[in-house]
């Protein structure tokens, strides 16, 4: 069963625009996309046309060989009987390898077919050779080789002794960008952007927009997965379940030892379900891809008890599209790139009214081993969170991975880092308890705080958020002041949750959760800092932070480094460094 994902290709582009996903995400859904605009040419080869389609029609006049893919299903009718046994050869060596076998070897390979087809363009006779460079999954599978301008046909013609025509004026040898045509006849002079489109229509082509995206085979030869709900009539009809049988559930009567066929072939009463539908009927026995299933949770999330439809449109419009999805970038052009094309599929058959699935994304980094490696148990540098938790406590480790580092990048566990952590919150816990009851004192610092836990938690900066909460502890541990307890707890809450519950509820007397207290609002002009907290960071570890006056230059930061009995050595041992004012600096 194939989903035709290439009838959503513009919209999946155009759709990314106006997405707040990451920069390298969207590039990479739209180089799997893979978008071209260029032209549809014929070359003559006897009584064949062979089709190719090409970006640079410009370079037409430079097309000196054609190369056919080894699957090309011309390559028999174009083989002479002299050179058939080694193209034959050549595309059996071929079969063995894999399309990323095929476009990352270095050294290119390829055989003469024995056969020529006609340059539309000069009116010559250029030679047609396979090689596994080309491929059939975009475009024709045929290229027209164009040495002179395309770095892959100038390794080809080096290594065959292939003519080389240059048809752009360039004092390379091979040049791949645009300019003044050259050896080109009629169109000699001319600018080679403009000239394309008159070549195209001079020769007989047609403009055309290809795609690298291929429809969807979601159909899977294996046990684990939804069943598709079709049956196969005598009469050779394809019909899908009634509504009344479904959902279908995989049987459980199934035999796992390999047969060549699916599980569920050897199912009895995965058979016997489907006999009201005739007898002789056949059922469909695979079961759909699981990104299938991934492609939609989210919408069954928004109404999982709704027995009628998959959810309302009522929860749908109440809860969907998704604000904020966090999810590995490994998912880039799968789950990512199906759900926002099932998505569409939807929104066009009228069951959804928007079109995008998440609004806005975020990557996770990894946490990796001790090692800096990721973790496994081979490597044997895998951190039970079980173990931390019974020694350290859940808030703990909690705020520890919040303290790591940034969250979007791959940071190395430290335990040190955890005992530093409990050692923060036993603090609060001290403070708090002593500070509990006061009534004198008064610390502006509080708005400072709120304001900056609340930018941070909305950016996603739960590291610097950490490092505010200590940089305020350490002021208010010089101050007698209570005035900031409440707002404290409650900005402490999403970070080590346990323990603010405890604080809030017996040390400050509070009756209800801390968790449905209104969350605490900052005056701006006590909120406005005279001073900033610098982070400073080792390849995006935190290392430290210093103080220095708002809007301090690079100069003023780095001394303040320099001064800090900690961080000297890590800024004089670092011959680069990344500075972001009033906030960071990384030194790399």
């Amino acid at each position: 069963m194939v989903f035709p994902d290439t009838d959503f290709a513009e919209e999946l582009l155009e759709g990314l625009d106006r997405l707040d996903w990451p920069e390298s995400t969207k590039t990479g859904q739209r180089n799997w996309i893979g978008k071209s605009e260029g032209a549809m040419l014929r070359f003559k080869s006897g009584d064949l046309d062979i089709e190719v389609f090409t970006t640079r029609p410009d370079t037409l006049f430079g097309a000196t060989f054609m190369v056919l893919a080894p699957e090309h299903e011309l390559v028999s009718q174009l083989t002479t009987p002299q050179q058939k046994m080694a193209v034959e050869e050549y595309v059996a060596q071929t079969r063995l390898k894999t399309n990323l076998d095929r476009m990352m070897a270095k050294e290119k390979t390829g055989v003469f077919t024995g056969s020529f087809a006609v340059n539309p363009a000069t009116g010559k006779e250029i030679p047609i050779w396979i090689a596994d460079y080309v491929l059939t999954d975009y475009g024709t599978g045929a290229i027209m080789a164009v040495p002179a301008h395309d770095e892959r046909d100038f390794e080809f013609a080096q290594k065959f002794d292939l003519s080389v025509v240059q048809v752009i004026k360039s004092g390379e040898k091979l040049y791949s960008g645009h300019g003044e045509l050259m050896n080109s006849g009629e169109f000699d002079g001319q600018d080679s952007k403009k000239a394309g489109l008159e070549m195209v229509k001079r020769f007989g082509g047609e403009m055309k927009v290809q795609y690298k995206l291929h429809d969807w085979l979601i159909s899977r030869q294996r046990y684990w997965g939804a069943p598709i709900p079709i049956v196969y009539l005598n009469d050779g009809t394809v019909k899908s379940l009634d509504e009344k049988d479904l959902p279908v559930l995989l049987p459980t009567d199934v035999d796992f030892t390999p047969k060549g066929e699916s599980p569920l072939a050897g199912s009895k009463t995965f058979q016997e379900e489907i006999e009201k539908y005739g007898s002789g009927v056949k059922r469909e026995l695979d079961t759909m891809d699981t990104f299938v299933c991934s492609s939609w949770y989210f919408l069954r999330y928004c109404d999982p008890n709704n027995g009628k439809e998959f959810a309302s449109k009522e929860q749908l419009k109440y809860w969907m599209p998704v604000d904020l999805y966090i999810g590995g970038a490994e998912h880039t052009n799968g789950h990512l790139l199906y759900a926002r094309f099932i998505t569409k599929v939807l929104k066009k058959l009228g069951y959804l009214s928007f079109d995008e699935p998440f609004l806005k994304l975020r990557h996770q980094g990894l946490v990796l081993g001790t090692d800096g490696e990721k973790m496994s148990k081979s490597r044997g540098n895998v951190i039970n969170p079980d173990d931390l938790i019974e020694q350290f406590g859940a808030d703990t480790v909690r705020m520890y991975e919040m303290f790591m580092g940034p969250f979007d990048q791959s940071i190395a566990w430290d335990t040190n880092g955890v005992v530093g952590v409990r050692k923060f919150l036993d603090r609060v816990y001290r403070i708090v308890n002593s500070r509990s009851g006061k009534v004198s004192g008064q610390s502006d610092a509080i708005h400072m705080l709120i304001k900056k836990v609340t930018e941070d938690i909305e950016g996603m900066k739960f590291n610097t958020a950490v490092a505010a909460f200590m940089e305020f502890i350490n002021e208010v541990s010089k101050e007698d002041s209570n005035n900031w307890l409440g707002d404290f707890v409650k900005l402490l809450n999403p970070f080590a949750p346990h323990l603010a519950e405890e604080l809030w509820q017996k040390v400050l007397g509070e009756k209800e959760s801390v968790s449905d207290a209104q969350w605490p609002v900052f005056d701006p002009k006590k909120a406005k800092a005279t001073t900033v907290t610098i982070v400073v960071q080792e390849k995006g570890k935190l290392r430290g932070t210093v103080s220095v006056p708002a809007g301090s230059d690079e100069q003023v930061v780095l001394a303040a480094v320099h001064e800090n009995e900690k961080l000297a050595a890590l800024a004089a041992g670092s011959s680069k460094h990344i500075f972001v004012q009033d906030k960071i600096v990384n030194f790399v």
